[in-house]
């Protein structure tokens, strides 16, 4: 079923219709979530119209959360003006019906301020990626993300992964000092680790899958706390997306394993082929289903011709 509006609260302290942490938190961990691709035209220029038009479709399906310029979103190849359009862009068109996540990225200070630009834009909360490049000590960690959740009122959350790994201590205590830190993204898949950190915080954050193609991770660490992901397949097969997340959601291991083997599991293989397929065979495969992804920008590459042609067989499979 089509969403239809949420609850929203006017006015945060930069302008912007903003949502209450709170409200966020449970709005994400209540279903789906997806990094809609970002489009570009044929000199790679973000093309705002077929943004638009994705965006408009995405929201039309039964989804907690839209991320803006993320990873699949190829927010790391947008500059800063970019990032801000298409999060404003994002907002105008489907906020109303769906929440939109901005990025905070970088630098302490530039998250900091695309924080603040997120709220400005009338975003509903924020993901705040690691830190560019250096290796930081958790201490180091935890003033990045102090800082970034002391800017703004808006809900955030963290993403785990790379050179910014938070230890359960430092996420109890980020906790304890930040209300606004509502979630956090898991993008290592370390049991031991989230273990220990769920045991710590508990339900005071939403947990959130962030592997690449979350789906053949979704049931194992459901049992861990990890309650909803970020889905790559929403993008361009949406109904086996959410049928998928139905069927973790409810533990049928059976269906889960046979959606695995059919489409998903394939689908990984054709992925692994080169470094950065993870975003390619997203665009490559809205196109296989009539919709025009379009390509990446570098340092990415999109799929071969042959690589197109066996997605194809794979989403028909299941479109």
């Amino acid at each position: 079923m089509p969403n239809s509006s949420w609850t929203r609260i006017a006015a945060g302290p930069y302008g912007g219709v903003v949502t209450h942490p709170a409200v966020l938190a449970d709005r994400l961990a209540s279903g789906l979530l997806s990094f809609p691709v970002t489009h570009f035209d044929a000199d790679l220029r973000f093309d705002e119209a077929r943004y638009r038009e994705h965006l408009a479709w995405q929201a039309g399906f039964d989804v907690a959360g839209l991320f803006a310029a993320g990873g699949t979103g190829e927010g790391f190849s947008l500059t800063p003006a970019e990032v801000d359009r298409v999060v404003r862009v994002a907002v105008d068109e489907v906020g109303d019906r769906v929440p939109v996540i901005a990025p905070a990225t970088g630098a302490t200070a530039t998250a900091v301020a695309q924080a603040r630009a997120a709220e400005a834009a009338g975003a509903s909360g924020v993901l705040l990626f690691p830190p560019y490049l250096t290796e930081a000590s958790q201490r180091g960690l935890v003033g990045h993300v102090d800082a970034v959740c002391r800017a703004t009122g808006l809900g955030v959350v963290v993403y785990n992964r790379a050179n910014a790994v938070l230890g359960d201590a430092a996420v109890a205590e980020l906790v304890d000092r930040n209300p606004n830190l509502i979630g956090l993204k898991d993008g290592v898949g370390d049991v031991e680790r989230l273990t220990r950190t769920y045991a710590r915080v508990g339900d005071r954050l939403v947990y959130i899958g962030g592997l690449p193609t979350a789906e053949t991770f979704a049931l194992p660490l459901l049992q861990l706390g990890v309650s909803t992901y970020s889905s790559a397949l929403f993008n361009f097969v949406p109904e086996f997306a959410l049928r998928f997340h139905a069927a973790v959601r409810a533990q049928d291991r059976v269906a889960v394993y046979r959606m695995l083997v059919d489409f998903v599991i394939p689908y990984v293989d054709l992925r692994d082929r080169a470094r950065g397929y993870a975003v390619s065979i997203v665009k490559a495969g809205l196109t296989a289903v009539g919709r025009d992804g379009g390509r990446v920008r570098p340092p990415l590459s999109d799929l071969t011709d042959d690589e197109r042609a066996r997605l194809g067989e794979l989403v028909r499979r299941v479109a």
